[in-house]
């Protein structure tokens, strides 16, 4: 295993090629297990899913994706190993690091999986961090291609608060090439370090109308993330404005689709008519966390594929 090892932890770890390319091929892998190729090109290798967050999603992607490949997936919790008892992250990275092919790691502040990373001699995955969700906007572009073909100079809408999320949808903004209006409420703005190197494809406003206005896709998110429960009611209050109804939809285009990373709380950030109606994708997007995740996995253990 290379001692500079390649990591994802957020989507400017990727050109823009790159991530153009991550996309279609995991249509490409998707289309390859629906027609029952056999691809094994992780057989005898294994992945660390450290998880200090709670998951459904990331957890069975990563897991499924490694068993479609040969590989195994191993789960890990602070329930689990010596990093609920206090183990230095650093020290952690040091010893998985020596005995896998790769490390997947969900955890709260950003910092410590930048930690991990610098400490670690194989290729470590942001599976979320409180900053940001790379792999989520690889599945949701991968899922906007397959439905209505490239994003780019398309205009995406975000409505809520500047979050993980949201940050990482600034991001893809820079790598994809598209317009993106985000609307969220005075002091819940994205922060200002990731906003800065995407000016030219950014724009803030208050109004969630304004900003779905001809847009091409909209997108929203939870308005109180893992870690901000003892915030949900002061947060209903000051997002109540910020639900994603049909009312936003129809500013949008009339072929708008609708995504949300999921879970959704019906009735707060998104309407039941919305997220269950005709311009909803949040099952396609859900399920193409396992492909983009492939693709990523093959990427950075394997190479690109000849």
């Amino acid at each position: 295993m290379s001692q500079t090892p390649r990591h994802l932890l957020t989507l400017l770890d990727l050109t823009a090629a790159e991530a153009r390319r991550l996309v279609q091929r995991a249509i490409e892998l998707k289309r390859m297990v629906a027609e029952g190729v056999t691809y094994l090109p992780l057989a005898q290798r294994t992945l660390a899913m450290v998880f200090e967050k709670s998951s459904t999603r990331t957890r069975v992607s990563f897991e499924v994706g490694m068993a479609q490949f040969g590989g195994h997936a191993l789960f890990l919790s602070p329930r689990d190993t010596q990093l609920g008892r206090g183990e230095p992250i650093e020290d952690s990275a040091r010893v998985l690091s020596r005995m896998v092919d790769a490390v997947m790691l969900r955890t709260f502040d950003h910092d410590r999986i930048e930690r991990f990373a610098a400490h670690s001699q194989v290729p470590v995955i942001n599976g979320l961090t409180d900053r940001f969700h790379p792999c989520q906007l690889l599945a949701d572009m991968q899922t906007y291609q397959e439905h209505r073909g490239s994003i780019q100079g398309r205009k995406v809408t975000f409505v809520g608060d500047g979050n993980n999320m949201c940050h990482s949808y600034i991001n893809a903004a820079r790598l994809f090439d598209f317009q993106l209006c985000i609307a969220c409420p005075p002091g819940f703005d994205p922060d200002e370090d990731v906003l800065a190197g995407a000016r030219d494809h950014c724009t803030l406003v208050r109004d969630p109308r304004v900003a779905a206005q001809g847009a091409d896709l909209v997108v929203t998110d939870v308005w109180a993330s893992m870690g901000q429960e003892s915030e949900q009611n002061e947060r209903a209050a000051v997002f109540a404005d910020y639900c994603v109804d049909s009312k936003v939809m129809a500013f949008a285009k009339p072929d708008v689709l609708f995504m949300h990373c999921l879970p959704a709380h019906r009735g707060d950030e998104v309407s039941a008519d919305v997220i269950d109606g005709p311009l909803s994708v949040v099952w396609d997007e859900a399920c193409n966390r396992l492909h983009a995740q492939k693709a990523l996995l093959e990427l950075l253990i394997v190479g690109e594929p000849g």
